[in-house]
This record gives structure tokens, sequence and C-alpha cells, in this order.
């Protein structure tokens, strides 16, 4: 039992450092979300969205699953022929497809309706290639147990990131805008306009490379070729798993440019409006990125180890609790979080607010398919995980066609709910019936509904509240009430673990 609660531990002081660095890096860069609304209209900010949603996919298509694949063959094989082997192969595969998608800029450039400025889209493809370059070096990193090191590049990449953001649009374009006679105005080109957001996190790019000149330096140019052909067997099924994944986060940007009903510029403020609310749920996002750097490498290790199950289905339930916090510390509170968009000067963000809650709650369920995940990387049946994901994927595109030139925006986020509902319901059933792990699932379901009645006790009462810091104190109030609960239930448990148990014994 302490062997236990203590790899939990480990696990969650590894998933500290990785959402220190998650959350302040992304904290730092959330703030440019306030600053583009406030500077661009929701139009030019869906521009910015949809760019970027155009970088996701391609990351999956660069990386092809390679870095899972070398957390799985570096549980069983000598670390360094496998990041030799999936090294090589990454250079040589990123050169060809960057050649490959440098050709058609113009036709992409046509689709996402930006005709003006194909550069964007090399400028893009740019950042994709530098980002795949740095996969596996900083996957060694988390292989090594170093997350100090990895948390320390994160923040440093964000940093330069936010950092030349800052200098173009605010001091550089401030000058320039108000006719100021300075150096920072001539470094100023209005004609790239938005295109200083991706220079800028291309520098950034190019930074992180750099700091990683010691993982290069010791690299060589080698291919164990069947070391290769087990990796490629077992990343293949995982292209399909990320290229799914990025289809259900990011296919609704595209579908609301393409089949909304109305103007292109309509389309393109809606594409902003949405976007800029997405990212509201930024406190489960950031959870779930942080657990799962932390996670995957545990969980190949924990493998190997007696009661590996039980240790599983732990982490489930303390991850479950997490994410309901973050629910309710968003959804309670969206008075407040709405002021981190640019509401000031665009406030047509805030007609958006309505898809937060349900954008959380499918977060809770992407979330949890993360965890139910492991059985079939574990077991092998990769290809089992991709048929999931793309049935996840057919739901996604078949809502959002058939739903957006009626609902617009809401219903991309109803279809990122059916979506992950889908995917946890079925890796959950064949989980099961592959690798069962004994997860205390009706407790778990019971966590998420006593959730979802707070946020609408709590959404009933704001709707005749007498002023705002009524709706905050019921917030207030709400919150404590689950966390006097889950204190209740699992006091057992969160009584072995250190920081807690002076409090809870």
């Amino acid at each position: 039992m302490h062997r236990r609660l203590g790899n939990i531990g480990k696990l969650a002081g590894q998933t500290f450092w990785y959402g220190f660095s998650s959350i302040i890096g992304r904290f730092i860069n959330y703030l440019l979300t306030p600053l583009l609304t406030g500077i661009y209209a929701s139009e030019r900010y869906g521009d910015i969205s949809i760019l970027f949603a155009y970088a996701a996919f391609l990351n999956i298509i660069f990386t092809f699953g390679m870095e899972t694949a070398y957390f799985r063959f570096s549980k069983d094989q000598a670390e360094g022929p496998v990041f030799q082997t999936g090294q090589t192969l990454l250079l040589f595969t990123t050169a060809l497809l960057g050649a490959l998608f440098l050709l058609p800029t113009a036709q992409i450039a046509e689709l996402m309706k930006l005709e003006t400025h194909p550069e964007y889209i090399r400028w893009v493809l740019w950042i994709v290639v530098l980002d795949t370059l740095v996969v596996l070096p900083m996957a060694r990193l988390r292989h090594e147990g170093r997350p100090i090191r990895f948390a320390t590049i994160r923040i440093l990449n964000i940093l330069v990131n936010v950092g030349l953001v800052i200098f173009f649009l605010v001091l550089c374009k401030g000058d320039h805008d108000k006719g100021v006679s300075s150096i920072w105005a001539l470094c100023y080109n209005p004609a790239i306009d938005i295109g200083y957001v991706f220079l800028a996190n291309l520098a950034a790019s190019a930074f992180t490379l750099l700091l990683l000149w010691k993982s290069w330096s010791g690299f060589r140019f080698r291919i164990d070729r069947s070391l290769l052909l087990q990796m490629l067997a077992y990343s293949a099924p995982l292209l399909i798993v990320g290229f799914g994944g990025m289809i259900n986060e990011t296919i609704d940007r595209f579908m609301i440019v393409n089949r909304f009903d109305g103007t292109v510029e309509a389309a393109k403020s809606a594409n902003g409006i949405y976007s800029a609310n997405y990212k509201l749920a930024v406190l489960i996002v950031l959870f779930i990125q942080a657990f799962r750097m932390g996670a995957e490498p545990f969980f190949f290790r924990q493998a190997r180890e007696g009661g590996a199950q039980r240790t599983y289905a732990r982490v489930m339930k303390f991850f479950v609790i997490v994410c309901c916090l973050c629910f309710l510390g968003v959804s309670l509170f969206l008075d407040i979080w709405k002021h981190f968009m640019g509401i000031r000067n665009h406030p047509e963000y805030l007609e958006g607010l309505r898809i937060v809650p349900i954008l959380m709650l499918a977060k809770i369920f992407l979330g949890i398919y993360y965890n139910l995940s492991i059985w079939y990387k574990l077991t092998d049946r990769t290809l089992t995980g991709a048929w999931i994901t793309l049935g996840g994927a057919a739901i996604t595109v078949t809502l959002n066609y058939f739903l957006v030139p009626y609902w617009g925006y809401m219903a991309c986020a109803w279809a990122t709910l059916a979506c992950y509902g889908f995917m946890m319901y079925w890796s959950y059933r064949l989980g099961q019936k592959y690798y069962p792990i004994p997860y205390a699932w009706k407790k778990l379901t019971a966590y998420v509904t006593i959730c979802i009645l707070l946020f609408l006790m709590h959404n009933g009462f704001r709707s005749i509240s007498p002023g705002i810091w009524w709706t905050h104190a019921m917030g207030g109030m709400l919150l404590s009430l689950f966390i006097t609960l889950v204190v209740r239930v699992e006091r057992r448990e969160l009584a072995n673990i250190p920081v807690l148990s002076r409090f809870l014994r």
C-alpha cells in the first residue's frame, strides 16, 4: 500500500514540475489572449487560431507517434540505440515532409481564406519543422527523470515567444500607430500584421533547439533496421491516433470557417469568439498536459512492478478529483475568468461564454481517456486505439458538418463532448477486456455528476442573484462543499500523503 502511494507520490512530484512549466508557461502565454483579442477583432483572431490548428495537424504528421514509441522500446532495450534510430528517422522524414508541404502553400492559404498571406503558411511550417527536431531530446529528459531541466527549457521558450510578441505588437506597433519617430517604429511593418505572432513562435522554437545542443553533441546518424521496423509497426497506429486526436481538437475551426451560415467575415468572427472562449478551459488542459508528460514514462516503468493495475486505478481516482476541482474553479467563476479576454475593446467575445462548461466537461472525458489508453499501449494493441480515435473523429466531423450551419460554434462544443464521451466509454470497455484495471468507476461517475449538479445549481442562482458578489460567494460555498465531500470520502488515502497527513490524521 505505502509502496504504491510512494510511486504515486513520485508521479505527483514529476507532474508538479511538468505542471509548473505548463502552468507558468501557459499562464505567461495565456496573457497573449487578452493582448491579442484587445488588439485584433474576432475576425483576425480567428485567422491566428486556424493557423495554429494547421500547425497542430502538421505536428502529428511530422512526429507520427515516435515519442511514445521511444518510451515503449526504452523500457525493454538500451536507450541509446532507440534514441539514435528514432532521431535519425525524424531528421530524414522532417526534411522530406518539409519540402513536400512547402510546395502547395498558395493552395493551403486559399483554403484557409488567407490568399493574401501565403507566407504565414511557410512560417508555420518552419515552426513545425523545428518543433519536430526537439521532440525526442525533450522526451529523453522525461525518460531520464529530469523534470526541472525540462521545465526550464519550456519556460524559456515561452518567455522568448511572449517577449517578442509584446516587443513587436505593443512597443513597435504602438510607436508606429502613434506616428512616433523612434527606432522601435522602424522595426514594425504593418504588412506583416498578425504574422509577428508566428515569427515570434518561430524564433522561440529555434532558441529551444539551441538549448538542447547537448543532446545533439553525442548524436550519430545510425539506424538499427530491426529496431526501426519494430518502432514503426508500433507507432504507425499512433499516427492515426494522433491524427484523429487533432481532428477532434481542431477540425471545428475549419468547419466554422467553411460551414458557417453567413459571410466569410462573420465565419472568421465566430471562429475567433469560439477560439478565445476555448482557452478558458485552460486549467483542465494544463493539468492534463502536465499529467501526460509525467504519466506516460511512469506507466511504462510501473508495468514491470507488481500491483501495477491497482496503482493505475488510484492514479485515475486522484486525476478525476483534480479535474473536477478545475471544472468547478472555472465554471463557478466565469464572471472573473471572462476578463482574460479583450472584452473592453471587443465585447463580442462575451457571447461565447456559454460553451466553456461544455468544453471543460469534454476535457474531463478526454483526460479520463488518456488514463484509460495505457491498456493498448502496454499490450501493443495500438491499432485498437486507432479505431477508437477514428470513431471519435467520425463523430466530430459528422456533427460539425451537419450542425454548424444551424447552431454555429455551439455545435462544435457539443460535438467535442460527444466525441470524447464516446472515446472514454469504448476505451474503458475494451480495456477491461484486454487489460483489466479495478477502476472505482461508480465513485468516479458520482464525482463528475456532483460537479455538473453543482454547476447547474450555481447557474440557477446566478440568474436570480442580487449581485455579482453574492454569485461569487455561492460559487465559493459550492466549491468548498465539494472539497469537503472528497476529504470525507477519501480521508484514509489522503491521510497517507505526507503534505496532507498532518491535517487529516
